[in-house]
C-alpha cells in the first residue's frame, strides 16, 4: 500500500461524483432534487415559488397561510443559490499515514477529498480548500474557484510527502476552522476530513463560530485497529516524546480499556457534532469511498437533522 494517493486515480473519481446526487441547482422541493441537496439544505436558499402540495413533498416547507386562504395545501419551494463555496479541509498530519484494512487514512481522506470536490465542481460551485498537517509551515490554502484550478492544484498537493514528522497541537483545528471560513463569504460548505481520534480541544470553539455563517460535515478517517488494537503478544511501541513502551496486545483488561477509550472519544465527537449542528459521516480505511458516503448520506437524510 501507498502512504500517497495517486493523482489518476483522484482524477477518475470525478466519474462517480454525479452519482452522489449534488443537485444543488435543482428545485429542492423536486422529486428530482439529489441526496445531497436533500440532506446539506438550509443555508444557501432562496425562495422560489408557492405551488400546490405533491404527494412525496416535505410537509416542514408547508405555506401555512397560502394553505388556509385557500383551502388546498401549498408549498413553499426553495432554490439553492447558483454560487456556494464549498471547501475541503483535509487533514495531512503524520497520523494520517496509518492504515490495517485496505488502505491508509492518508489516501482513504484524499480519496473523500476528491469525490466531493468533483460533485460540487460539476454543479459550478467554487471549490476550493486546506491541507493542514504538523507544522503551520505545511498548510495549504486554495481559494475557492468555479473552474478546476483550485481543485486540481488542492488534489495534487494531496498526493505529495508531507515534511513535518511531529504531531500538530489539538488546538490547531480550531485555527484551522477560522482559517478555511477566511474569503468565502456566508452560507459556504466546508467539509472537515481528519483523523478525530485524539483530543478535541477547541474544536467545540471554532466550530460554534463556524457553523454561524456556513455548514459544516465532519468526516473522520476511521481504522478497526484504532478501537480494537489486535492481539499480537508483547509489542515495542515508541510513545509521541520518544520512549520506547512494551504492550502486552493479548491481554483483556488493556483491550477493552483501549476500546473504552476509542468509544469515550468517539462518543464525544458525536455530542459535539449534534451540539453545534454539524453532519458527522464517519469512514473507514476499509471502505469503498463512495457507497460509504452515500450511505452516510442517506443516514443523515433518514435522521431529518437538516443543517
Amino acid at each position: 500500500m501507498s502512504l500517497q494517493p495517486r493523482l489518476d486515480d483522484l482524477l477518475e473519481l470525478r466519474h462517480q461524483a454525479r452519482t452522489l446526487g449534488l443537485a444543488s441547482h435543482h428545485l429542492v422541493n423536486s422529486s428530482f432534487s439529489g441526496l445531497y441537496a436533500s440532506v446539506f439544505r438550509g443555508q444557501g436558499l432562496n425562495f422560489e415559488e408557492v405551488r400546490e402540495y405533491r404527494e412525496g413533498d416535505d410537509i416542514r416547507n408547508m405555506d401555512w397561510k397560502v394553505t388556509a386562504r385557500t383551502g388546498e395545501p401549498h408549498l413553499k419551494v426553495f432554490r439553492e443559490e447558483r454560487e456556494r463555496s464549498v471547501m475541503l479541509c483535509v487533514d495531512k498530519g503524520p497520523h494520517m499515514n496509518f492504515g490495517t484494512r485496505n488502505t491508509f487514512k492518508s489516501v482513504q481522506a484524499a480519496r473523500a477529498a476528491a469525490l466531493v470536490g468533483w460533485a460540487a465542481n460539476s454543479l459550478h460551485d467554487r471549490v476550493g480548500g486546506l491541507l493542514f498537517g504538523s507544522d503551520r509551515s505545511d498548510n495549504s490554502y486554495f481559494r475557492p474557484t468555479k473552474d478546476r484550478r483550485a481543485l486540481w492544484q488542492l488534489l495534487k498537493t494531496l498526493t505529495e510527502a508531507t515534511s513535518g514528522t511531529a504531531e500538530s497541537p489539538p488546538e490547531l483545528l480550531s485555527d484551522i476552522l477560522r482559517q478555511a471560513a477566511r474569503g468565502i463569504g456566508t452560507g459556504g460548505l466546508v467539509f472537515v476530513i481528519a483523523d478525530f481520534n485524539r483530543e478535541h480541544t477547541g474544536l467545540v470553539k471554532g466550530l460554534t463560530q463556524l457553523r454561524q455563517h456556513h455548514s459544516v460535515v465532519l468526516v473522520p478517517i476511521d481504522d478497526p485497529a484504532d478501537r480494537d488494537i489486535p492481539d499480537m503478544g508483547d509489542v515495542l511501541f515508541r510513545a509521541p516524546d520518544g520512549e520506547l513502551v512494551t504492550v502486552n496486545t493479548a491481554d483483556e483488561a488493556g483491550r477493552r480499556a483501549y476500546r473504552a477509550t476509542w468509544q469515550k472519544r468517539r462518543d464525544e465527537l458525536i455530542q459535539i457534532a449534534h451540539g453545534s449542528g454539524c453532519a458527522l459521516i464517519p469512514l473507514e480505511t476499509g471502505d469503498d469511498v463512495h457507497p460509504a458516503l452515500v450511505h452516510g448520506l442517506e443516514r443523515r437524510l433518514r435522521m431529518r437533522s437538516f443543517l
